[in-house]
């Protein structure tokens, strides 16, 4: 590693600054790599990187549970939150077309 200290208002010269020309003449990578690499490495660099997309996302909420609800579900392990929600529908399939609030209240 270099002991140099780079001052501030001492231009970069292995970077330098893009200019409105530089930025005009630039292209997209899926252009140029394939000029560079094969098209089986182009396409490696050209797909997007992590987990897809899931078709259907589930809903950030806060809730407040019972720390013996959350110790029960953690004690398993990893994926606790999946657990608790995997309980949750299953109570719905088991309660179908349980409404608490109608019942209590009555239809409106």
């Amino acid at each position: 590693m270099s002991k140099r200290k780079i001052q501030s208002h001492t231009p970069d010269t292995d970077n330098p600054a893009w200019t409105a020309e530089d930025l005009a003449k630039a292209r997209p990578a899926s252009e140029v790599l394939s000029q560079l690499f094969s098209p089986e490495r182009t396409q490696s660099l050209l797909t997007p990187r992590g987990r897809p997309k899931a078709e259907v996302t589930k809903v950030r909420v806060g809730i407040r549970l019972s720390p013996e609800v959350i110790a029960h579900f953690k004690a398993s392990g990893d994926g606790w939150q999946t657990r608790i929600d995997a309980a949750l529908r299953q109570f719905i399939a088991e309660h179908p077309g349980s409404r608490l609030i109608e019942r209590e209240v009555g239809p409106s």
